[in-house]
């Protein structure tokens, strides 16, 4: 039975640059949910009014309240006119599979219910977006259209029907709606056999090759133990913390150095195997470790651009590299080498979509451990290792050595982002409009010694569609490149982060240095002093270093 069921708006809807995030305590209350879910389907309706004849694909990363969500998306797909739904077996998609369902099935679009890498569990955080048929986040103008419609919602729709049996592979209705309950797998694994060389991949297992990859248990759990284990050979065990789990085991699903604090022990202990890597609550970001030494994301993204003709996939080489403005230059020096473009963006990968679909770039990648190709329109974590195993695979090198070889010939752009979580939003905002005042001034002036080049806000033109963002970070460029960036971030769903971003380039090897915080220590201490960060903050310290 269709029901259209009376609500009203709820403040403070509005999506934020990957979607909606909020406690799980905020998504579980009222009609919390199905309003944003109707808001969503409002906004996307096509120009005839409805939905037939279209497919959705719902999944999610398997935290606390994801199925019950996604058996209210089935309800109001079905009360929407929606003719089918495909749905994660388990409620289980990773962000990057769904973006390989929905292209794959030539889908109108799906709703991935995660919140990233944020904590999860009955008091943690919970998260929903709409990706669109190109099976990438929702450009601002949908967005934008869905605040919208949460400002003057007043019914939804949905059906009175028995849950859906998500554990079971099978075909079924919710009214006049086929829901079909596929393998979460399935067609991300053909995708994957397409792209990379597995029989050579096997042969690098089966050499005595050790790979630890640690899944935090979130989304990637299944993915990998099919793909590492299953089809590649790798020995049990290599996949570590491999079921996914409402509350993340406890943990922290965020592959950094501080919640991968063990993987990162292991890499630097005499027991390191060759390559350890993780992945997040929703699958879209990777952590690279190699024997002794970790790759920094920014450091990641350039050196599988250099190597990506390595596997068969990019074997023709790549058109371009995407990168969002707080991530490192390394990718641009990259570019310069192989005579291809490399576009520098604002943080969120809907950016790097509109490039992608109009075959300007193949990589893309953000210095917060995103990287991906045009092989699906969302950073893909597991991607990411199979290119690292291809190219350790071919070059029969160590990771250190092939950093080390990269940096010989690129240079090195020492790099780091320290965060501070959690802050006062009153006073992260203070301290981010005491930086912005500054910036007039400090375009074309000398600062403690070092002369400025760009002093600004940064603005980005799109050159596909053309809409401008404006207000997407506060860059301080020094003449020799170095760089301060302040960000205050839209991931958290308490208080605000605060991210400072911090790089120098030095392009004699014989200078270069492993401690990048040493290399960094002058332009750390003048990116406090400049912002004034310990005093507005009360931080003596960053909450996270990357």
């Amino acid at each position: 039975m269709m029901l259209t069921i009376a609500t009203a708006p709820i403040a403070g809807m509005k999506p934020g640059t990957s979607g909606l995030r909020k406690k799980v305590t905020e998504f579980a209350a009222g009609a919390y949910l199905p309003n944003f879910v109707q808001s969503v389907f409002d906004a996307v309706r096509p120009a005839d009014g409805g939905f037939a004849g279209l497919t959705l694909v719902v999944g999610g990363d398997g935290r606390y309240f994801n199925r019950p969500a996604i058996q209210t998306v089935i309800r109001m797909a079905a009360a929407n006119g929606f003719a089918r739904v495909l749905v994660g077996q388990g409620g289980i998609l990773s962000t990057p599979a769904a973006s390989c369902v929905i292209r794959q099935h030539q889908a109108f679009g799906g709703l991935i219910l995660s919140a990233s890498h944020n904590p999860g569990g009955p008091e943690g955080d919970f998260g929903i977006k709409f990706n669109g048929a190109n099976g990438g986040p929702a450009p601002e103008k949908v967005t934008d259209a869905i605040y919208a419609c949460t400002l003057q919602i007043t019914a939804y729709r949905s059906t009175a029907t028995p849950d859906v049996d998500l554990d079971r592979i099978a075909s079924l209705r919710v009214g006049e709606m086929a829901v079909e309950v596929i393998d979460p797998v399935a067609d991300y694994l053909a995708l994957m056999r397409k792209l990379f060389d597995f029989d050579a991949l096997k042969r690098l297992f089966a050499s005595g090759f050790r790979l630890a990859f640690d899944a935090m248990h979130a989304v990637t759990g299944p993915y990998a133990h099919a793909i590492f284990e299953g089809e590649l050979g790798a020995p049990a065990g290599t996949v570590r913390h491999g079921t996914p789990l409402p509350d993340f085991g406890g943990h922290h699903p965020d592959p950094n150095l501080v919640h991968a604090k063990d993987l990162h022990a292991l890499m630097m202990s005499p027991q390191a195997p060759d390559l350890g890597a993780a992945s997040d609550g929703d699958g879209d970001r990777n952590l690279i470790i190699g024997r002794g030494l970790f790759v920094a994301p920014s450091d990641s993204l350039a050196m599988l651009a250099a190597n990506a003709h390595l596997a068969p996939a990019y074997a023709r080489g790549i058109k371009g590299i995407a990168r969002s403005m707080p991530t490192s230059g390394a990718a641009d020096r990259v570019a310069q080498a192989l005579g291809v473009p490399c576009f520098e963006t604002p943080t969120g990968w809907k950016f790097f979509g509109n490039l992608l679909d109009a075959g300007e770039v193949t990589i893309c990648g953000e210095e917060s451990a995103g990287t991906g190709s045009d092989h699906v329109r969302e950073k893909d974590g597991l991607w990411a290792v199979l290119l690292w195993l291809s190219i350790l695979a071919v070059r029969q090198q160590s990771v250190q050595q092939i950093a080390h070889d990269h940096w010989a010939r690129h240079g090195r752009n020492y790099y780091t982002r320290h965060d501070y979580e959690e802050v006062d939003s009153a006073a992260a905002a203070g301290l981010m409009q005491a930086v912005r005042d500054q910036l007039p001034a400090l375009a074309g002036s000398v600062l403690e010694g070092r002369p400025v080049a760009i002093a600004d806000d940064f603005s980005y033109l799109d050159p596909i569609d053309g809409s401008l963002s404006q207000h997407q970070g506060l860059r301080v460029v020094f003449a020799d490149g170095s760089r301060i960036v302040y960000r205050l971030s839209g991931t958290g769903t308490s208080g605000a982060t605060l991210r400072v971003y911090i790089e120098r380039y030095e392009g004699d090897a014989s200078r270069h240095q492993l401690d990048t915080q040493a290399a960094l220590a002058d332009l750390i201490a003048l990116a406090d002093r400049l912002a004034g960060i310990r005093q507005r903050t009360g931080r003596a310290a960053p909450s996270v270093i990357t």
